[in-house]
This record gives C-alpha cells, structure tokens and sequence, in this order.
C-alpha cells in the first residue's frame, strides 16, 4: 500500500520538529516536507503534490485561511486539515468554507492529528469533537427547516449524507454500487429540492440533521 504523503505548514520550530517526527514514526506515513510561510507552502505543494496538507492559521504574509483556499483552487486533489489553537467558529466555519477537511486543534495533536490524517486521507471529514459545535452550529432557519423536513428519496439521502462527510462523486458511487452519473443526478435533485448551492451548504444541512454527530469519533 502506497503511503499517504503529508506536507506540513507551521511558522514555529518546535512544532515543525514534534509533528515531522509524530509523522515519521506512524506507520503508512510519509512527510513529503514543510514550510513555514504561505508562499514556500504553495510552491511544496505544486512540487510535491501530497495527499494531505497540514496548515497552521497563523501564518507570516499569506494566511492559513488564504493558503487554504488558494490550494483548494490549485489543486482539487490535495485535501487539507488546519492545525491551529483556534478554537472559535470564526476560525472553524470560514476553513471548512475553503475546502478544509479536518480540523485538529494543537492541544490535542499528539492523540487526534494521525486519526485525522488517515480519515481526510480515506475521502472523509475529521472535526476536533472540542470544537464541532463550533463547525457546524445550527442557525434559526436550519431549525426552521428542521421543523419541516424534505422528503427525499433514500438514495438522495445516502448521496447527500456522504457528500457532507467529505466523499467524492467517484468515491460515493464505489460504496453504493451505482454508477457515478447516477450519483450526480441523485446529488442534483437533493441539491435542488433542499436549495442548496455548494459542498458547504450540504455540510451545514447535514449538520443540522444530525448527520455528522459521530464525525469526531471515528
């Protein structure tokens, strides 16, 4: 089994040394390189091209929320975690908006960020459980909605359900025995019936049906 390659973007020396060596130790693992700006970040990732890449959000020039976005334009295939101490939804939301797929919080690397990496790396979503109401609060028209809930089809459902959870088109039709157009129709008539635009506003609906309850404990 081919190793899942993992670049990592930090701005201070210890904890570039503790996660290259928390990295290098896991088994199946592999650290492709780090940085420690925005920039070097994105000129790593088009050279290296990883599965996985780890971003702090504090960060000298570019961002972690502008880095994060820029990769998620660059390179659809990258899938990218934040690594931060930030726990408020003004940090959470914006990140999973830009195409983030996990969401680990320093405090709790040493015994969530391996999880995390092999969960984003599988096509899913890992959520710190510190900060999931954070990620993914329910607003007064989601409870609204709630109250009167779509019908949708099963298969609408299941599609939807796994879009939320980070699974990709070709991934979803792999797990429901269907073909990958049949996916995209079934994902495209929930979309349409629940109005909802874009992969962020599938995750938020999940959330507020309790989709996603168990994203921190797998």
């Amino acid at each position: 089994m081919t190793d899942i390659r993992v670049v990592h973007i930090d701005d201070h020396p210890v904890v570039l040394a503790g996660i290259a060596a928390l990295v290098e130790r896991a088994p199946g693992l592999a650290l492709s390189g780090q940085a420690t700006n925005g920039a070097d970040a994105l000129a790593l990732v088009a050279e290296t091209q990883p599965d996985v890449v780890i971003i702090d959000l504090s960060l000298p020039g570019l961002s972690g929320l502008d880095l994060a976005q820029q990769l998620t334009d660059a390179h659809a295939g990258v899938r990218l975690i934040a690594l931060t101490v930030h726990e408020s939804r003004a940090y959470v939301q914006p990140l999973l908006r830009a195409g983030a797929r996990g969401y680990v919080l320093k405090r709790s690397a040493a015994e969530d960020l391996l999880k995390a990496i092999r969960i984003v790396a599988g096509g899913g979503i890992y959520v710190d459980p510190a900060v999931i109401e954070q990620a993914l609060p329910e607003s007064p028209a989601a409870a609204a909605d709630r109250e009167t809930p779509i019908s949708f089809s099963p298969r609408e459902e299941a599609v939807l359900r796994l879009t939320a959870q980070g699974f990709s088109n070709k991934e979803i039709a792999a797990q429901m025995s269907v073909g990958i157009k049949s996916v995209e129709t079934y994902k495209a008539r929930a979309s349409l019936k629940a109005s909802l635009r874009s992969r962020a506003e599938i995750v938020r609906y999940a959330a507020a049906r309790g989709w996603l309850d168990q994203i921190g404990e797998r």
